[in-house]
């Protein structure tokens, strides 16, 4: 065989000599060429076509650069380092995009999958991190290696992920799940501490067979899916194999040995077919996509390239490429849209389809299976020598279903079948998704916001608040925790982080913003349980973890609550002494909505206030959950609706706002915060669906509205008013009811009360005009019995009047004429209360006195019966005013005179004197007499029979 001789040029130069492990890389259309070494802290970007130009060069670590990887689509460059970190780049530019994440000893391997989507990340630290390239955001730690990870591997079919550590023992862990399916111990060479040499594997292209360097100086095939032992490939290397890689179309295979020699290999035939002896030992090799040619790298930072490594004639290393997602029959296993699903995406859809159910025959084993290279196990067994541990089938079941399927006797269940929708993960309501490089939200609400930064290892974290005049002014901070979520009020702020480092360790922080003590800063380590939410009171902190435990810890950090739930979180909100949480009340339903649940919780009192089913639209998510500036519960979801709970009908949630009514074609709301009748939002331009943090986001008011039909009246904005009217004035009586029954003062909450019995009588007055226009004759006589002070009643009156309508206007006052009655009826029955508790004899009075008592009492019932509504009126007279247009001057003279002649004997005089002195001495005598408190002002009857 002849030997050539390969031309290699030095791209990094080794301190003092030493030996390094290096790692070159081509993009996608062999135009680039990228190295790397141990010992040099930067990267190198060859032009190949000019290897006499200088390389661009990448200096972004701090020490060396012990691992590389490049995109599928060449537009991503990922390098790992001795200093613990990884960095992304843009490709071919080499422009610095971000940390992506860190590691708390070096990292020695990288991957990217085959649709560039997830970057598999290991090193000393024996743990593999799975990384969203989308969001930088680490969806799952893989643990179970007990040696330094040297070598990871997609499957190109995106099903499974191989790692081999120094001590060789291989897992190949499922994807979906996150689980162990196979673990190989001792199977290739246990290098030790040499970095220089580290231990490789490499799926085949079309994703069937694994290859591991052997114990024997070869190489060992394994299959996919039950690992076993397939064959080997054992040739001249006389010492263990440091480097194997596939040619593009799997045809052929090239190792790399501790004897500084190349094999070539034709992988169907299990031979080698060329080799090259090299002065150093070569640590890392690739294929060339397009071409027939190895780019190869040796211990001391030396590149070159093998050309022709194939005879012209056998077939070319790049001819026949294998498809993913094909069986051996041709058959698609998914369908083009499942097919991106499952390895495109974000990694927070792993854990899909892990419910533990049989799936259908993924299997991609050939039909020589029983056939393969039966010489090389018949070796193995007549040497006594038993270094492959036999492996029970992980799908063995498949072969049995394969059968039946051939009979037409299977009916699947699978999850591939049934694409059952996973459960909603856990969000921190008003932050925003990592951004690789960009400032991004923890938290923003409607008091503040807070920010950060990802800088080299570290986070830049800044808290400001929209009101820069009464707000403190707080200092930034530095993040070494690597904080993503957050929650601000008044008082302070609680940030956490989910599990990292050696203990998976969690860490909650709380950070008062003034206190009259030093050190008030106080933080917690959760040790393998992650904190999924948390939330700010008024005197406590709350944090919800992986372990479905609800944390509950005082403002000064003591510890005062644990209480398990029964159900994940999705999300919590607190606001001054409840705290609101969602969990999952269980698994999403056949058509695919999800099923959550509401709990509220007041801290101090420790009770729970409510618990109940949350609403959300078919088939979304909860996007948004929180408290109105009020302190009512409110929820908005990814179809735009938002709901507030509301104590009406025994606790319901009333949807009031639709951004699908609402939005334009080119808009999406990211929800803020809201008050009693403003949705405040920031909008954004499709296709963003959140606000970045510069430009500084613009807050929009949008009007609550009920999704109502379209009305034959044509006044959906009256009916809305009266609607949302109705909601509010329910809830403050409601409020008003509770705190009377605990003897606080409600004046202030009476007056909002009054006020808005004010307003919804001018919207019903405006109601019943639209009624009597549409000729809706019976809608408007419903309406005027909604009216709750009686010159409301008088105003309806006149105005079906002047719309000459008597027979309605004589409906109306037959109406009025019975409330009256009514108020009457229960008026008396007070004062006959009143005086049955403190009973007077005729014994007790003056000799004058017995026989006008009744006269008295009589005429003080007359005076106070003609004076219905007289308290209110009084008391917000210009509001009466606007409702009646001027009614009230002509009704309190008619009042005035209805008063003096009611007034007989020796007292009339005195009556009409007191009569005539109108607001202040009628407003004085009502607050004076607690019998007539109940008279105090009138309200609502709809609105009372809803409250009882």
């Amino acid at each position: 065989m002849k030997i050539r001789s390969v031309k290699m040029r030095e791209a990094h130069t080794q301190k003092n000599g030493r030996v390094s492990f290096c790692s070159v890389v081509w993009d996608q259309k062999a135009e680039h060429l990228v190295t790397a070494s141990s010992s040099d802290a930067s990267l190198s970007i060859h032009n190949p076509l000019l290897p006499s130009a200088a390389p661009k060069i990448l200096r972004h670590h701090r020490d060396g650069v012990t691992a590389l990887a490049l995109s599928p689509n060449s537009t991503c460059l990922a390098s790992g380092s001795v200093d613990h970190s990884v960095k992304l780049y843009k490709f071919p530019g080499g422009e610095f995009e971000t940390n992506i994440t860190r590691f708390t000893l070096p990292i020695r391997s990288l991957a990217f999958n085959k649709k560039g989507s997830m970057l598999a990340a290991a090193g000393d630290d024996e743990g593999i991190k799975l990384i969203n390239t989308v969001d930088g955001s680490i969806a799952r730690v893989l643990k179970g290696h007990k040696g330094p990870v040297t070598g990871v591997a997609f499957d190109p079919n995106g099903e499974y992920l191989a790692s081999l550590d120094s001590n060789g023992t291989v897992i190949i862990w499922e994807l979906h799940s996150g689980r162990s399916l196979h673990n190989l111990k001792g199977i290739a060479p246990d290098t030790g501490l040499d970095f220089s040499t580290m231990n490789v594997l490499c799926w085949s292209p079309d994703g069937e067979t694994l290859a591991v360097p052997g114990l024997r100086n070869d190489v060992v095939m394994y299959d996919r899916d039950t690992a076993e032992k397939l064959f080997t490939l054992r040739g001249d290397h006389n010492q263990p194999i440091c480097f194997l890689c596939w040619s593009p179309n799997g045809k052929y295979m090239a190792t790399s040995g501790l004897d500084k020699q190349i094999l070539i290999w034709d992988v169907d035939r299990k031979q080698d077919i060329d080799r090259q002896k090299f002065d150093e030992r070569v640590c890392c090799m690739h294929w060339k996509p397009i071409g027939n040619a190895l780019a190869v790298i040796d211990v001391k930072g030396k590149y070159g390239l093998w050309d022709n490594v194939i005879p012209s004639s056998m077939k070319s290393p790049t001819e026949d490429i294998p498809l993913q997602g094909k069986n051996n029959n041709g058959l698609l296993l998914f369908d083009e849209e499942d097919q991106d699903n499952s390895v495109s995406g974000s990694l927070s859809d792993l854990g899909e389809n892990s419910n533990g159910e049989f799936e259908p025959p993924t299997s991609r084993k050939r039909l020589r299976k029983h056939s393969l290279s039966e010489e090389n196990l018949d070796e193995y067994e007549e040497e006594g020598i038993d270094l492959y541990p036999k492996v029970e089938s992980h799908k063995k079941k498949n072969r049995s279903v394969k059968e039946n399927l051939d009979n037409g006797n299977v009916v699947f269940t699978s999850p591939m079948v049934t694409s059952k929708t996973k459960m909603q993960e856990a969000f921190q309501s008003g932050a925003t998704p990592v951004q690789p490089g960009k400032k991004r939200f923890l938290c923003y609400n409607m008091l503040g916001s807070i920010t950060t930064l990802d800088h080299d290892g570290y986070s830049h974290i800044e808290i400001d608040f929209h009101d820069t005049g009464s707000s403190p002014r707080v200092p930034s901070m530095t993040d070494h925790f690597g904080f993503t979520m957050a929650a601000l009020n008044e008082n302070g702020s609680v940030f956490a982080n989910p599990c990292k480092g050696e203990k998976n360790m969690s860490t909650l922080m709380y950070r008062p913003f003034s206190t009259w003590a030093s050190n008030s800063e106080w933080s917690m380590r959760l040790e393998g349980e992650e904190v999924k939410a948390v939330a700010l009171g008024a005197s406590w902190v709350a944090a919800v973890t992986s372990f479905n435990y609800l944390r509950i810890f005082t403002e000064g950090g003591m510890q005062r609550h644990v209480i398990s739930l029964d159900g994940p979180v999705v999300t919590a909100s607190g606001f001054k002494d409840n705290l609101a949480l969602v969990t999952h009340a269980s698994d999403c339903l056949s058509s695919n909505d999800q099923v959550l649940e509401f709990r509220l919780f007041n801290i101090p009192q420790g009770t729970q206030s409510l618990r109940g089913r949350l609403p959300i639209t078919p088939g979304s998510s909860l996007c948004w959950f929180g408290f109105s500036e009020e302190g009512q519960l409110c929820s908005y979801d990814s179809q735009g609706v938002l709901r507030l709970y509301t104590s009406q009908f025994g606790g319901s949630w009333f949807p009031v706002f639709s951004a699908i009514k609402e939005k334009k074609s080119d808009e999406n709301y990211w929800m803020v915060g809201l008050n009693s009748n403003k949705l405040v939002c920031v909008v954004c331009k499709k296709p963003e669906s959140f606000p970045q943090v510069m430009p500084k986001p613009i807050l929009t008011l949008k009007d609550l509205s009920f999704p109502l039909a379209t009305s034959d009246l044509g006044s959906e904005a009256l009916e809305n008013e009266f609607m949302m009217n109705n909601m509010h004035l329910f809830e403050i009586q409601k409020k008003m009811e509770e705190m009377e029954n605990a003897g606080l003062d409600v004046s202030l909450l009476d007056d909002d009360a009054f006020n808005l019995e004010a307003a919804q009588d001018r919207c019903i007055l405006r109601l019943i005009a639209s009624c009597c226009n549409s000729d809706k004759l019976v809608r408007a006589t419903e309406l005027v019995k909604l009216l709750s002070l009686e010159k409301s009643m008088k105003g309806a009156i006149k105005l079906v009047t002047t719309l000459k309508l008597p027979n309605l206007a004589e409906k109306f006052n037959s109406i009025l004429e019975e409330r009256l009655l009514r108020e009457d009826k229960k008026t008396t029955e007070t004062s006959l209360k009143e005086n049955s508790s403190a009973p007077i004899t005729s014994d007790s009075l003056p000799s004058g006195s017995k026989t006008s008592m009744p006269t008295e009492t009589s005429k003080a019932h007359t005076v106070f019966s003609s004076k219905l509504s007289a308290p209110s009126f009084i008391k917000k007279n210009k509001t009466q005013d606007s409702i009646t247009d001027g009614m009230s001057k002509t009704a309190m003279a008619n009042e005035s005179a209805n008063v003096e002649q009611t007034g007989g004997g020796e007292t009339s005089d005195k009556k009409g004197k007191e009569k005539m002195q109108a607001p202040q001495s009628h407003g004085t005598f009502i607050k004076s007499d607690p019998s007539l408190a109940t008279a105090k002002r009138p309200s609502n009857p709809f609105l009372k029979a809803s409250i009882k």
